[in-house]
C-alpha cells in the first residue's frame, strides 16, 4: 500500500524492485508537483536515508506500507516563519547576555558570544530576505523601517566595536538592539499574513 498525503494510490508496491524505483515513479506521476516531501514512513516507521541512495538497497519484498507526506512551498514558508519567532527570542537572549558580559568586563567571552550573535542575525536576515523574494511579499512601511533601523544600528555597533568601547556597545545592545529585535515580531506576523494571501491564490 502506498499512501501520499493521506490518499491511497493505485500503485502496486510489488511491481517495483526497490524503494528508489517507487520514489521515482511517485515523482514521475506528478503527485508531488510543486510540493516538498516532509516525511516518509516505511512500515509505519520514519525513514530517512543514512547514506546516499540507501533506498536502492531496500527491496520492496520487505515493504508492507509506504506513506509519503508533503507540503506546499507556501506551507513550508509558514512553518519557517514560526521558527523565525524562536530566532528572534534567541537574538534577544544573546544580546542581553553579551551586554551583561561587557558590563562585567568579561570582554573575551562577550566578543566570542557577540560573534555568534552576528552569525545568527545574518542567517535570520537571509531567511527573511529569501521568503520575501521567493513569495513576492508586498512592500510594507513597517518592514522597510525595521530593516532600515536595524542596518543603521549595525553600522553604529560596528564602529563602536572597532573603537573597542565595550560599555557603549553594551548600552547599544541593551537600549537599542533589544527594542529593535522586538519589532521583528511584528514584521514576521506581516510576512505570515502575506503568505496566507499567497496560499489563497
Amino acid at each position: 500500500m502506498i499512501v501520499i498525503d493521506g490518499t491511497k494510490t493505485d500503485f502496486d508496491i510489488r511491481s517495483f524492485e526497490n524503494l528508489e524505483q517507487v520514489f521515482d515513479k511517485v515523482l514521475e506521476s506528478g503527485h508531488l508537483e510543486d510540493r516538498i516531501v516532509t516525511d516518509v514512513k516505511v512500515n509505519d516507521e520514519p525513514f530517512s536515508e543514512i547514506y546516499p541512495n540507501q533506498s536502492e538497497d531496500i527491496e520492496t519484498s520487505e515493504i508492507e506500507s509506504l506513506e509519503i507526506v508533503s507540503a506546499s512551498a507556501v506551507e513550508m514558508a509558514s512553518a519557517i516563519t514560526l521558527e523565525l519567532y524562536k530566532v528572534v527570542n534567541i537574538m534577544a537572549g544573546g544580546g542581553k547576555q553579551v551586554a551583561e558580559l561587557f558590563r562585567q568586563a568579561d570582554d573575551a567571552e562577550a566578543l566570542e558570544l557577540y560573534q555568534d550573535l552576528l552569525d545568527v542575525i545574518r542567517d535570520f536576515l537571509g531567511m527573511v530576505g529569501n521568503l520575501r523574494d521567493q513569495f513576492a511579499i508586498k512592500q510594507h512601511d513597517d518592514f522597510e523601517k525595521v530593516v532600515e533601523d536595524f542596518s543603521g544600528l549595525f553600522t553604529e555597533m560596528t564602529e563602536v566595536l572597532e573603537n573597542e568601547d565595550w560599555i557603549l556597545l553594551a548600552d547599544l545592545l541593551e537600549y537599542e538592539f533589544l527594542p529593535s529585535v522586538e519589532k521583528w515580531k511584528n514584521v514576521i506576523s506581516i510576512i505570515r499574513e502575506d503568505l496566507r494571501e499567497v496560499a489563497k491564490r
